[in-house]
């Protein structure tokens, strides 16, 4: 087509009524000038003030070539950006056809220039989505949604050396994403309370946005408090925009089950609110401005079933969110304070078996026997202990965790009567028997130990043993004489009346029943013994050979 014609085209688009071919005719004229290195004649014909009613009507089919020009950084660069930048300026182009034209450019990205094409076509996405007087909420809903589907698209960067080399772009997008939703977000804050119908949607839009980049790409990611990367920097915007739209972290995290509308699908929707668990209560981002009535064990309850969550998505990751909400919320709870109702929880138990059973279990471990008060909890964590204990020593296990100095910390955890003398040894026993059972088989495979650990060993070894045996003593002397006391009022065919077994009523129960409890008490003291003796005939059999 030569310059002739083109202008007898021109002309006749100024003059008559536009035809649904010309406009791509017209996009086939701009293309053609770029193709030929003419951009800064397009951007003369866009600016030109006699075209530009006819660029108001078509300047819209433009956008996809000029903005494939300024991804490939071409010559023509700022002559396509300036074009690009006046035809979403006020006056120019209708905003909702503008609008209907980059939100097709998004959702048909070139798969290998997603991150470039998102970051030069994000202010121009701004500008025209500020300039609509009306809808604007779900134009911003529709435009965060296409970008973030095609932005889940790339991979996320694992190590620090991928985070800075941000090689696929991601870590630009999700900085360019915050200054993209900066307006909106100051928008729903100058309003302190007074808002519209078009205001709630707005915010229920960022939230739905907040909420898909807890999932993606935060939850996928490797966060580090020390450098204030960009997916760092990312996951502090995303936790002051909630309180700033009004969503309440406290809400969100405890009380999402009360909501009428959830923002995403339900797992969806739990697994964000575990990453923004993971960022509250780990990383401590806006930990300051948490309300502190909430107790910790009230939190703990809570996150065990984000803990949940992340273990059945994240079975073989290698980042343990779920370890460290598990961790850190439960090392805040008071020692011995766990309460019953608690360590029923099926969602408890079966978070505690996952994680025990995993690679970062020490800490697990040290964590659950200080806070744990269920004898039945902290006796399947001993016998857990002993497990790795004798993983550890088997041939090939390139793991000595278990054989060294953690072990010894483990054991002065274990290796203990939290009430001395006063312990109740028949609500103990779980505990107790797995107690001499672990130390029973340690100092039988004293061999797999590392230097130095026997001393300290023995150490721990004779404290507990000492203190059980006065235990034992005082409380073989106490179900003793309750026995003969029972024995002697079922001579005299007396009635029972109040007999208390260490805060158990027995008194309801039949003397035969009663004679019962009694003599298996005595008898659980007898086991506990005959281990203590078994475990002094060991020592001494070990100290014999080393002498």
């Amino acid at each position: 087509m030569n310059k002739d014609q083109v202008i007898k085209i021109i002309q006749r688009w100024v003059k008559q009524d536009l035809k649904p071919e010309d406009y791509q005719q017209f996009e086939n004229l701009g293309s053609a000038c770029l193709a030929e290195g003419e951009s800064e004649q397009l951007l003369k014909f866009i600016q030109d003030e006699k075209h530009q009613t006819m660029v108001k009507s078509l300047g819209c089919v433009l956008l996809a070539p000029l903005l494939n020009e300024v991804v490939k950084k071409a010559a023509s660069l700022d002559h396509c950006q300036a074009a690009v930048t006046h035809l979403a300026r006020v006056g120019t182009c209708r905003p909702n056809e503008l609008l209907h034209s980059m939100l097709e450019l998004v959702e048909g990205i070139d798969p290998g220039a997603i991150s470039e094409t998102i970051l030069a076509l994000l202010p121009h996405l701004q500008t025209a989505l500020l300039r609509l007087d009306e809808g604007r909420a779900a134009c911003v809903g529709s435009a965060l949604r296409a970008l973030q589907e095609q932005l889940s698209r790339l991979p996320v960067p694992y190590t620090e050396q991928q985070e800075e080399a941000d090689e696929h772009g991601l870590c630009r997008c999700c900085a360019a994403l915050t200054a993209f939703t900066k307006p909106f977000v100051e928008e729903l804050k100058r309003k302190d309370g007074n808002t519209t119908a078009e205001d709630e949607e707005l915010r229920t839009e960022l939230l739905k946005f907040c909420m898909r980049s807890l999932r993606e790409p935060l939850l996928e990611a490797e966060l580090n408090p020390d450098r204030k990367s960009p997916l760092w920097l990312f996951a502090v915007e995303i936790m002051v925009t909630l309180p700033a739209i009004r969503e309440p972290l406290s809400g969100l995290l405890f009380f999402s089950s009360l909501r009428k509308n959830t923002p995403m699908d339900s797992s969806q929707f739990k697994e964000a609110r575990a990453c923004l668990a993971y960022l509250l209560f780990v990383q401590l981002i806006t930990i300051d401005s948490f309300p502190a009535v909430f107790s910790h064990v009230f939190i703990l309850q809570c996150n065990m079933d984000y803990i949940n969550q992340l273990l059945s998505r994240y079975a073989a990751n290698t980042k343990y969110y779920e370890h460290a909400l598990f961790t850190t919320t439960l090392k805040r709870v008071q020692d011995s304070s766990l309460p019953v109702s608690l360590l029923d929880l099926r969602s408890f138990c079966r978070s505690v078996c996952s994680l025990v059973s995993g690679v970062k279990l020490v800490s697990v471990i040290r964590c659950m026997l200080k806070t744990s008060n269920h004898a039945g909890v902290e006796s399947y964590i001993i016998k857990n202990i002993r497990n790795q204990f004798e993983f550890s020593t088997k041939q090939g296990n390139d793991t000595e965790r278990f054989l060294g100095a953690e072990l010894i910390s483990l054991l002065r955890l274990v290796l203990c009567l939290p009430q001395g003398a006063d312990t109740d040894l028949l609500s103990s026993m779980d505990r107790v028997m797995e107690s001499l059972n672990l130390l029973r088989y340690v100092l039988i495979r004293d061999k797999e130990l590392r230097t130095n650990v026997w001393e300290e060993l023995c150490r721990l070894k004779d404290e507990y043993i000492k203190m059980l045996r006065v235990c034992i003593g005082i409380s073989r002397a106490y179900y003793s004489s309750e026995l003969k006391a029972l024995r002697e009022d079922q001579k005299l065919k007396a009635r029972v009346k109040g007999l208390s077994l260490k805060h158990e009523k027995v008194s309801s129960m039949s003397p035969e029943v009663q004679q019962q409890v009694l003599q298996s008490a005595l008898v659980t003291f007898d086991l506990m013994e005959s281990l203590i003796v078994r475990i002094e005939e060991i020592t001494e059999e070990k100290l014999n050979k080393l002498n």
